[in-house]
């Protein structure tokens, strides 16, 4: 079986016999591997100061500079690099030495291509280990952080899709959108449903990186390749090896990065800096932006070619103000989360005019700004109902920050409007009053009287309808029928 690109392991082998280093050369490419070949330790230690190993297979005994002082060397310049030991003059004392260097084994020469294959692959088992305590990790934080996409309404079902389309792929992503309309999310949710989903998950917010490291956090650095440099770094694309990269705000990289980006794309090698070469990884790329890399194109900052390289899958996000269809559930969905409850246990924490200003507010912020008013609510009520009271100033008396709305205003039916519903299985049509005509609404009552708004609205045509709210036929027949059984019940 071929070795996967993100377990291919770089080796550096030692060894003054000719026939070794030969064998050596042929054999360890075969096993899915790079490997440089020293034939002493001197050749080695500039190896070592010229580029990174996951691996080394020195021999103790060399005629200038012995394996255990390149292990020295090796482990004080590269750490986690894994260190075998060969030796056809084995001694207790000298493994042992070697061992408290940091040498992870030791082989008796001649020693067998399958012991170290098998020693390899135990380094690669590591390595695996390694990544899947990152992707754990990830899931983790996207467990307390945005979680899985939320939108059923027609402006999200285009985007709901394409991510069911594309996630299972490697695909290069670009998704695009407002400020605060979920990015991050859409790109979660494509690496949730991924085969790489038992791999790393990185997010990057280029906006954020150092201008002076910007290239040492994406590609990785070597110890001593700069001032400060007081140590090896993996940069974000090493770390991600096998899993995927998330670049935010692409449009704030500068040009020289750009470059190397494109270099990436093309190739599928990045190359620390100090290191004198390139090495593969293999990392599906994500990538978001607010702005318009068209525009920046004609600006001359932001490569032509690299947007060919990245735009052919687009994901557009639609600003709130047009999907505002979907505000009751995110919202219930934001306040479970801040409240650490099941969403069925903070249905009824929404009242019927809280939600009515969350439907006409026109959100500049996007999803973001919602969050943030929910947790703020959830902060004032101190776990009670969840009144006009407790919403941000900003969210109970929205400004529009250019233009007209984008929609009209949210109203629920009145009570004293009656809504004919004709239902299947009953002769002619049945007038009655909206859901929760008396009292405080929940969450499901004010959904329903929505629903029963745009079904009166459309002359009771059911296709028109499910159409107009962004769901399913069979959706919204199940919530016609489970409201008409309510109905009846409470009527008899």
């Amino acid at each position: 079986m071929a070795t996967q690109p993100h377990n291919r392991l770089r080796v550096l082998f030692v060894d003054d016999e000719r026939s070794l280093q030969e064998f050596m050369r042929t054999e360890l490419p075969r096993l899915g591997h790079d490997v440089v070949v020293c034939p002493n330790g001197t050749t080695a230690l500039q190896a070592i100061a010229q580029q990174t190993f996951d691996a080394a297979i020195l021999d103790v005994r060399m005629p200038d500079i012995s394996g255990i002082e390149v292990l020295q060397r090796l482990k004080l310049v590269s750490p986690d690099t894994e260190a075998v030991m060969m030796t056809g003059y084995a001694s207790e004392e000298s493994a042992v030495q070697a061992m408290r260097l940091g040498a992870c084994d030791y082989l008796r020469k001649p020693c067998k291509l399958s012991e170290i294959e098998a020693v390899l692959l135990r380094m690669q088992d590591k390595k695996r280990l390694k990544n899947k305590a990152a992707a754990l990790e990830t899931r983790v934080q996207a467990a307390e952080g945005p979680g899985l996409l939320i939108g059923s309404s027609a402006a999200m079902m285009p985007v709901q899709r394409q991510v069911d389309q594309f996630a299972p792929t490697d695909a290069r992503m670009l998704i695009t959108g407002e400020t605060g309309t979920g990015k991050e999310v859409v790109a979660r949710t494509l690496y949730l449903k991924s085969k790489r989903a038992d791999m790393p998950f990185v997010p990057v917010n280029c906006g954020a990186l150092s201008s002076n490291l910007v290239e040492s956090q994406l590609f990785g650095h070597r110890k001593g390749s700069f001032t400060g440099a007081d140590k090896d770094h993996k940069g974000f694309f090493e770390v991600a090896n096998g899993g995927t990269v998330f670049l935010d705000e692409l449009g704030e990289l500068d040009m020289n990065v750009q470059v190397k980006l494109l270099r990436f794309l093309e190739t599928g090698e990045i190359q620390r800096l100090g290191d004198n070469q390139p090495f593969i990884v293999d990392v599906r790329v994500i990538c978001a932006t607010n702005r318009d890399l068209r525009q920046m194109v004609g600006e001359r900052t932001f490569r032509e070619d690299l947007l060919f390289r990245l735009n052919k899958f687009p994901i557009h996000i639609p600003p709130l103000r047009e999907r505002r269809e979907d505000i009751p559930e995110l919202a219930l969905h934001l306040l479970a989360r801040y409240a650490k409850r099941p969403a069925e246990l903070v249905v009824d924490l929404l009242t019927t005019e809280s939600l009515e200003v969350l439907m006409n507010c026109y959100w500049q912020g996007n999803v973001r700004e919602l969050a943030n008013a929910m947790e703020y609510a959830w902060i004032v009520s101190a776990g009670q109902p969840i009144t006009t009271q407790h919403l941000p100033y900003e969210v109970r008396a929205p400004r529009p920050a250019a233009g007209p709305a984008l929609h009209q205003p949210y109203a629920p039916p009145r009570a004293t409007e009656p809504v004919v519903l004709p239902m299947s299985g009953q002769g002619g049509a049945v007038a009655y009053p909206t859901a929760g005509a008396a009292g405080t609404k929940t969450l499901s009552d004010v959904e329903m009287d929505y629903i029963l708004q745009v079904y009166a609205k459309n002359n009771q045509n059911k296709q028109a309808t499910s159409a107009e709210l962004g769901i399913s036929l069979k959706t919204l027949y199940n919530k016609l029928h489970k409201y008409e059984e309510e109905r009846q019940h409470r009527a008899g």
